[in-house]
């Protein structure tokens, strides 16, 4: 985000320590302990999800209102595939006929343990679902059409306040769906967030109670005084290699000298070393220009964000928690930037100086990128350019105050060769109304009392995600609110 002295054009190095040094006196990027953040004590390692799966009883072959035998062997053999292919999820699965049984088992599998119903016959589900309504763990019901009457009650349930939400289809790959949205509350759990003061955002996402009470989830303070030991124990050697990689697969460099890479270059290894001893899920860093004099955090953010640690730019833990339940859900990264309305246009368009290059996950396309200089400091530093695919359908995405999540789509329609205005990637998207987004940006639920980084910011991702958000949202007990 744009300082408020940045409006009036570039600042210089010089000027822009003088005015980093301002706002550290005044307090605004001043370090000190966040009030209930943990100690700085590595993890246990993560471990797989087990999802309690209660399956209906076998009906005859012809069907009638169950699911026959041969189809739940189907069954069982895909969530086998989904174990092999997600890689984190066990399903802990038996056939049960009452309460009882779903009881025991969910006991068995363990009181995390997020459950998955899989429906057959009139009542089945009915009968076997107040344990887990009771013990308000998240669910997923998945109901075959056809399959009994009981796929009414799930919606039910959840305007009743429950964490339950419902697939009804004939596509069996909606287990899978399911899988990843289950796993998604029980990984928060077991993660570890770094934070380098100060954060920014909604109270309620500001307050690790809050968050551990909410998501599960740790925030850990870190002293800057920690990279610098880092950086100062590095080898030469893979610093001027990291530097050879960025400038080599970049498609060109425009404003970085040989300098501002190795710099940077030295706070990718840094970061990364340091993720790596805190056994840290993901990264955030209060007011990271002040970072210029021993490199910006920008590169190691694209890098991060490419190998799954979603990395948040100026502090912000409405796009912190916003990026961890998205790559646990979909595996993606996120391009967290400011936002813009361009009514002559009709669209939106987004833009920051750190953005990921495998926004198709880890596996896909990775996208080319210039190496730029930040925008804000006069063109020093080294950070990326990413250029994003033109045509690609987004979602774009916040949590905040941990109890809405503010969605909304588009498509890219462009992409600049070279920006030249504002931070350096970005993207403009067309969307439906950008006069009604302009008039209903934040839903309701997002105004001037929360600041304006807290306002400006969204997520942006490959993809419509927006049903998948909404079954996140029931599984999480959080509303959804469609912006524009």
């Amino acid at each position: 985000m744009m300082c408020e002295s940045c409006f009036s054009g570039s600042m210089n190095r010089r000027q822009f320590m003088a005015t980093a040094g301002a706002m550290t006196a005044a307090g605004l990027v001043a370090p000190g302990r966040t009030t209930g953040a943990a100690p700085s004590q590595p993890k246990a390692a993560r471990g797989k999800v087990r999802i309690c799966t209660l399956l209906g009883t076998p009906g005859p072959p012809d069907r009638a209102w169950d699911i026959c035998a041969d189809d739940f062997d189907t069954i069982r053999a895909r969530l086998v595939e989904i174990e092999n292919r997600l890689g984190n999820v066990e399903f802990m699965a038996r056939h049960v006929r009452n309460a009882d049984e779903a009881a025991n088992l969910m006991e068995e599998a363990g009181e995390d343990a997020p459950v998955l119903a899989v429906s057959s016959g009139i009542g089945w589900l009915i009968g076997v679902m107040p344990p887990v309504l009771e013990a308000n763990r998240p669910a997923a019901v998945y109901s075959y059409p056809g399959s009994g009457h009981d796929w009414m009650y799930p919606p039910r349930w959840r305007d009743q306040g429950h964490p339950v939400t419902l697939f009804s289809s004939s596509d069996y790959g909606e287990l899978e769906r399911a899988a990843r949205l289950l796993r998604t509350p029980a990984l928060m759990k077991q993660s570890r967030a770094l934070l380098f003061p100060n954060a920014q955002g909604t109270p309620a996402c500001c307050d690790p109670a809050q968050v551990k009470e909410k998501l599960g989830a740790d925030v850990v303070e870190i002293d800057y005084a920690r990279v610098e030991d880092i950086i100062d124990g590095l080898d030469p050697g893979a610093v001027e290699a990291d530097a050879d990689r960025w400038i080599n697969e970049a498609q060109r460099v425009v404003e970085p000298s040989r300098n501002d890479v190795v710099m940077a270059s030295r706070m990718c290894l840094a970061l990364d070393q340091l993720v790596e001893e805190e056994q840290a899920d993901a990264i955030t860093v209060g007011g990271c220009l002040g970072w210029l004099e021993r490199g910006f955090p920008c590169l190691a953010f694209t890098r991060l964000r490419d190998r799954g640690i979603p990395a948040v730019c100026e502090g912000d833990m409405d796009s912190l928690w916003t990026m961890m339940l998205f790559q646990y859900a979909f595996d993606l990264p996120g391009f967290q930037g400011n936002n813009y309305i361009d009514t002559a246009q009709n669209s939106l368009w987004i833009a920051h100086c750190t953005g990921a290059l495998k926004m198709d996950g880890p596996d896909g396309e990775v996208a080319e990128y210039l190496l730029r200089g930040h925008s804000e400091v006069g063109g020093d530093g080294a950070v990326p350019e990413a250029l994003y695919r033109v045509g690609q359908e987004i979602t774009r995405a916040k949590l905040v105050h941990l109890n809405t999540f503010l969605l909304s789509n588009g498509v890219i329609a462009e992409v600049p060769e070279k920006s030249t205005i504002a931070c350096r990637t970005q993207v403009r998207t067309q969307v439906n109304d950008a006069e009604r987004m302009a008039r209903t940006w934040g839903g309701g639920v997002l105004g001037p009392e929360h600041g304006m980084m807290t306002m400006l910011h969204r997520v942006l991702y490959y993809g419509d995600h927006t049903r998948d958000v909404e079954h996140l949202a029931n599984l999480l007990d959080v509303d959804v609110v469609m912006e524009g």
